[in-house]
């Protein structure tokens, strides 16, 4: 990973039971699981920093430990490279999203 690789910042938006999570991270890219993307290096904030948000908290508790993230392709809605990291959030997923992710039933086949 060259020096230009590693001052990458990337918000990944993505579907976690019924609610988006939008998570900041060091890398993204396609996982070594057939069918995930894989997102490392997250960004949650220090344990021993004030809480503002108990949301941030919340997202430090759940994702303790976790060195690579690997999510199912269909969950992920969105991946911007961005300039500076901003306040991870946990959003309903009728918030007005305007983002629909594509309807996919794993396991079902098309008859000739």
């Amino acid at each position: 990973m060259s020096k230009v690789d590693k001052d990458k910042l990337f918000r990944i938006a993505f579907l976690n039971q019924g609610k988006v999570y939008e998570l900041f991270c060091s890398g993204v890219c396609t996982s070594g699981l057939l069918g995930f993307v894989e997102a490392s290096g997250l960004m949650l904030g220090d344990k021993d920093s004030l809480v503002v948000d108990p949301t941030e908290e919340k997202l430090r508790d759940e994702f303790d430990g976790v060195e690579v993230l690997h999510l199912p392709m269909h969950s992920v809605l969105r991946v911007e490279q961005v300039r500076k990291k901003g306040q991870a959030v946990i959003r309903d997923r009728e918030s007005g999203e305007k983002v629909t992710p594509f309807p996919i039933q794993p396991g079902t086949r098309r008859s000739p």
